[in-house]
Order: structure tokens, then C-alpha cells, then sequence
């Protein structure tokens, strides 16, 4: 048997291996010049793409993501917010009341591949364009591109005028080439949600008002006091797949040095009622990028840049637009989440359209981590208020697949709950499953693996069964592609004369490995692992965030057979007498996201309280 095992697993790496071989992802290359009229809000633009196909297709057309245009009355985004049964408050009917000058749009002059022009046709948000040439496997084409665009009055993440008073929030601003991959062209209709792009590098130069100062993703190479009270500004960024600024006459602009000389810039309003938290969540912030590259892998760039725009918090290459008139706890977390996409969707490229719990469940999860420590709260759970949130999704009725595509959750609680909190207890179960030393070094591993690409779940899926050596596809199948719950119950424990006889009934459809607590007259402890037959393998032990029980090496459980899934129940005997036990308690401390924790409790004599309790 163990030589099978042997032989299976050395055909999952070379099959992880050959995966890594064939795999393939386009690339562009942009230069943008662009020139911002402060006093009608409008841009007008020229742009250049280098357009690399690194496919095995023949490609002959190609399709642009049109953000602005969803800032109009009767767009996507627009009925979609008004129709919604929950719609987001930052948007609700707000669109539908903007007028010409404040509404979003961007018009296309001209459009050609190689000198020539190209036609092309605009629905809403996305352009399609035919190439005169069809685009080869390994050759390049250039398109270009004249543009104007008006930027809207600032209702969701882009635009002018936000509630505190900055002035542009410049992203989703340009004309950006949809990502072609191995399932085609991704031309997403912008709804509200996520967003998926080329891996390239990127040549702006920004013409604007003198006295605007600005920042954003890449560095600023150049800048220049021009004519008519003009400025330019002429920024690089290398292997990045979005680009995003802000500019308001009233930041104020600190930096400050980072791990491994990544200069951690803050632009902020000078408002003496939040200069004094910003200037405090520098430090953090540093301590923050710390702990991620030695936990979850090492930032790559030079840069990052925190600034206050936008109408929340949302991530982009190297920076991210947060609203900034919170409470110093508030700053620090939208900081944290904000940052850490740079990892798990700035560095890891995942199409969060699909999948977006591998961008927000990721972050989340690490943040929770990072929060942990940068607070000192030294919770050994610190994800339970996800766990909790998921147990309240799956209560209402309102549960969908994480497998659902982002714009097409039927809420936006359930899209929010599923991508944010399901997607973090995935993995705080995938720990518990593991342990923490192969669950981080998985995690790790993924990073290093699949940064600067556009890894899928399976990616991450076979990554960590290189680690556990264990099979773990029946735990993605039935928690991303299923709404089916975890749920296990006591369902008798009797005495046997010298012996006790416990029944676990799986009441839910979806089987985890479980732990059980035994605790007898006296203190003592005895733990029962029951470990899940699909998996091939027993469950990790250890826990970052150490229980003081378990830190009393008190954890140290009897391993039982495999429980297979097909049966309902499973039997168990200890030479233990029914008289001396206290409680018995299935996974006391919250490893998974058990929807009724209530039956995972036979209590006989005192009370016994636990984590989540």
C-alpha cells in the first residue's frame, strides 16, 4: 500500500510539473499620454499597446474594458444597483440621478493595428475591435489608440469629488485590454465587482494642474513645470496589470522606509483631525510588510503607496485608494486588508471575476493573521468572526457556490460573505486539516509558484497536496462548488460495562476530519481524531495561536480509522467507564465551520466553556 501511495503521489508532481511546462499567459506593453482638465473634468489621451500572444491561438480580434461608460444613467451598473434586492448604499440609485457633467464616459477617436484602422464597436463597458491582421502564436501587434474621456462624479471606487473632498480617484480611468487565456477573452461588462488583467509594463505621462500632487502605482521618473500653469508627470511601472492614481491640490505626501528598502508612501489630507492617525499607521505599516514576507512570501517592488480617495478601500498595483476619516484601528485595518491584495491579487493575477474568494477569502484570511499580531490580541482563533459570518450565510437560505462568477450573485450578502468570510474559512480549515507547518509552507510555496501569474483553485489545490501528501480535491469540490455544510453531531454515548461507546452522526453533507474532546472527573483530557477517508492521510496538530490546552501538551489524540463519507454515522469505544466522563465535545475549538454547534456537545456533570461558546 504504501508503495501505491508512493506511485500515486510522484504522478500528481509530475502532472503539477508538466502543468507548469505548458502553461502560458499574454503580456502588453502600454505608453499613455494624457492630459487632465481640472475645470470640465475631462481627459484626453493617446495610447500605444504593444500586444505580445503568447498563446497557442490564432487571435483576430481583441476586446477593451470602457470602466467610465458604467457611470450612466440606464448602464449595467446603473439597473443592476437599482434591481438588486440589496444594493450597495455607496451606490443604490445614485447613477440614475447623474447629470451630463457629472456623468462617466469614455469615447474612442481612432483605433489601429500596426498604422492602419481598425473596426471596432462599443456595448457599454467593452469595446470589440477586428484586427486587419490576424495576431499569430509568438508574434506581437501595435494598437493605437486616441481617446477622450470625462471622469464622474465619484459613486463607486473612480472619480472626482469623493465625500472627503479628494479630488480624482483615477482608476478603471483607460482603455484596458480584456485578458485572453486558456478559456478566451474575458470581456466582463462592469457590473460592480472584479476585475482580471494583462501582466505588462506601463509608460504614463500625466499633463495636469500645477498645483495637483499625485501619486499611484509605479514611480515617478520625471516631472516637469509646464506652460499655461500645467505639470507633467511621467511614471514607469514594470510587470504590473492595472494602473491607478490620484492627485488633490491638499495632500500631503510623508514616505517612509519598509523591509528590504520598499519606500511605503502616505498621501493624505491635511486635516488636523486625521493627520494624527495617519502619521500613527506608518510604523504599523512597516511592521505589516514585515510579517508578510516572512509568513506569505516577500513583496516584490520598490513602492507602495497609501493614499485617500476612493469610496472605501480597493486594491491596486502597488497602491491603494482608502477613505481616510476613520479611527485609528479602522485606518489600520482597511490598510492591512488593502495592502495584502498586493499579494494574493497584485502578485498572484487570479481572475477574481471567478474566482473572486481566492483574491478576498485569501486576503481576508491573512489579514485576520496579520491583525492578530500588529494589535496584540493573541486570539487563538482569530478568524472566528468569518467562521461566524458564513454560519449566518448558511442560515438565511441565501448561500450560493463560491464557484459563482462575482457578478452574478444573486446578493450582495452572499457574494460578500461567500468571497470574504467562506473564502477565509477555507483556508482556516485547510490549517486545521494541515497544521501549521504544512499548511504555511504550502502557502509560501503558492506564492513563490504562481506570483506574476494567473493561478486557478486547482493550482492551489495541487500545490498544497505537495505539501501534505495527502488528497484534497474532495475538500475543494464540496466547499467551492457546493453550498453542502459541515455539520456533526453526539449522537449517543453509552456505557458498555469496562467500556463507553460514543456515535457520531454526519448530519450535514459535507465531511470534514473532525477532533473529539473527552474531559473525565479530574481534569483529564482525552482527544479522538477522526480522520476523513478522502483525504489519505491523518490531520495536522499544530496551531500558530496556541490554546493554553493544548500549549499544556494535553493534545495528543487517539487516531481511529477513516470515517468514510457514504456512512452516516460512525462508532467508536474507549476503556473509558460513562460514570467518569464530564463532557464530550466535537471540535471545541472552532477548527471548522460547524453550521450547529449545538449538537456538538454531550454534557453529563459540569459545565465545560469553549472558544466561540
Amino acid at each position: 500500500m504504501i508503495r501505491l501511495f508512493s506511485i500515486f503521489f510522484a504522478l500528481v508532481l509530475c502532472a503539477n510539473l508538466s502543468a507548469q511546462e505548458s502553461y502560458w499567459q499574454q503580456h502588453v506593453d502600454y505608453k499613455m499620454e494624457v492630459e487632465l482638465n481640472d475645470q470640465n473634468h475631462q481627459l484626453k489621451g493617446k495610447q500605444e499597446i504593444i500586444y505580445s500572444n503568447n498563446s497557442p491561438e490564432n487571435i483576430s480580434e481583441v476586446f477593451y474594458h470602457l470602466y467610465f461608460n458604467a457611470f450612466q444613467p440606464g448602464s449595467m451598473m446603473d439597473v443592476r444597483s437599482r434591481t438588486i434586492e440589496d444594493p450597495d448604499s455607496r451606490v443604490g440609485d445614485r447613477i440614475s440621478k447623474l447629470s451630463e457633467n457629472e456623468i462617466g464616459y469614455q469615447k474612442i477617436i481612432s483605433l489601429k493595428q500596426d498604422g492602419k484602422a481598425i473596426p471596432f464597436e462599443v456595448l457599454g463597458t467593452i469595446l470589440k475591435a477586428k484586427l486587419n491582421k490576424t495576431l499569430l502564436p509568438g508574434k506581437s501587434t501595435k494598437l493605437e489608440m486616441e481617446f477622450i474621456a470625462q471622469v464622474p462624479l465619484q459613486i463607486r471606487r473612480s472619480g472626482r469629488d469623493n465625500k472627503e473632498g479628494i479630488s480624482y480617484s483615477m482608476t478603471q480611468w483607460y482603455p484596458k485590454l480584456s485578458e485572453f487565456d486558456e478559456d478566451g477573452w474575458h470581456p466582463n461588462p462592469y457590473v460592480g465587482r472584479e476585475f482580471y488583467g494583462v501582466w505588462g509594463n506601463f509608460d504614463v505621462s500625466i499633463k495636469a494642474n500645477k498645483n495637483l500632487i499625485i501619486g499611484g502605482t509605479g514611480n515617478i521618473v520625471k516631472e516637469e513645470i509646464l506652460a499655461n500653469g500645467q505639470k507633467l508627470w511621467k511614471f514607469k511601472a514594470e510587470n504590473v496589470h492595472d494602473f491607478a492614481w490620484a492627485a488633490d491640490p491638499d495632500y500631503l505626501h510623508d514616505m517612509v522606509e519598509g523591509p528590504n528598502g520598499v519606500k511605503l508612501h502616505f498621501y493624505y489630507q491635511n486635516d488636523e483631525e486625521i493627520i494624527e492617525n495617519w502619521k500613527w499607521v506608518q510604523d504599523k505599516t512597516i511592521r505589516l510588510f514585515e510579517i508578510m514576507n516572512k509568513t506569505f512570501g516577500v513583496y516584490p517592488y520598490d513602492k507602495y503607496s497609501v493614499i485617500q480617495g476612493g469610496d472605501g478601500g480597493m486594491e491596486y498595483p502597488q497602491a491603494t485608494l482608502i477613505t481616510g476619516k476613520r479611527s485609528k484601528n479602522s485606518l489600520m485595518g482597511v490598510i492591512v486588508h488593502e495592502v495584502i491584495h498586493s499579494w494574493y491579487q497584485m502578485i498572484l493575477g487570479t481572475d477574481e471575476a471567478l474566482y473572486p474568494w481566492m483574491d478576498e477569502g485569501f486576503t481576508t484570511f491573512a489579514s485576520s493573521y496579520v491583525m492578530n499580531i500588529l494589535l496584540d490580541q493573541n486570539e487563538f482563533n482569530p478568524h472566528e468572526n468569518s467562521i461566524k459570518g458564513y454560519m449566518r450565510l448558511a442560515a438565511s437560505g441565501k448561500q450560493e457556490p463560491l464557484a459563482t462568477h462575482a457578478d452574478y450573485f444573486h446578493t450582495n450578502f452572499a457574494y460578500g460573505v461567500s468571497s470574504y468570510s467562506k473564502g477565509e474559512t477555507f483556508l482556516w480549515q485547510l490549517n486545521y486539516m494541515l497544521g501549521d507547518s504544512i499548511f504555511y509552507a504550502g502557502m509560501l510555496d503558492y506564492y513563490n509558484t504562481w506570483k506574476f501569474k494567473h493561478p486557478e483553485a486547482n493550482d492551489f489545490i495541487r500545490i498544497m497536496e505537495r505539501h501534505c501528501n495527502c488528497v484534497l480535491d474532495w475538500y475543494k469540490e464540496g466547499w467551492v462548488n457546493t453550498t453542502n455544510e459541515i455539520d456533526y453531531a453526539i449522537e449517543k454515548v453509552e456505557d458498555k460495562g469496562k467500556k463507553t461507546e460514543f456515535t457520531i452522526a454526519r448530519v450535514g453533507k459535507m465531511a470534514s476530519p473532525i477532533d473529539v474532546r473527552i474531559e473525565l472527573e479530574g481534569g483529564e483530557v482525552i482527544w479522538v481524531e477522526i480522520p476523513n477517508y478522502n483525504m489519505f492521510a491523518d490531520k495536522g496538530m499544530t496551531r500558530s495561536f496556541k490554546h493554553p490546552e493544548m500549549q499544556k501538551a494535553l493534545f495528543n489524540p487517539t487516531k481511529l480509522k477513516p470515517w468514510p463519507w457514504t456512512h452516516p454515522s460512525y462508532v467508536f469505544s474507549l476503556d473509558i467507564k460513562k460514570s467518569k466522563i464530564v463532557s464530550v465535545v466535537i471540535d471545541p475549538y472552532w477548527g471548522t465551520a460547524d453550521t450547529d454547534r449545538e449538537n456538538n456537545t454531550y454534557q453529563e456533570k459540569l459545565p465545560v466553556h469553549f472558544l466561540g461558546n
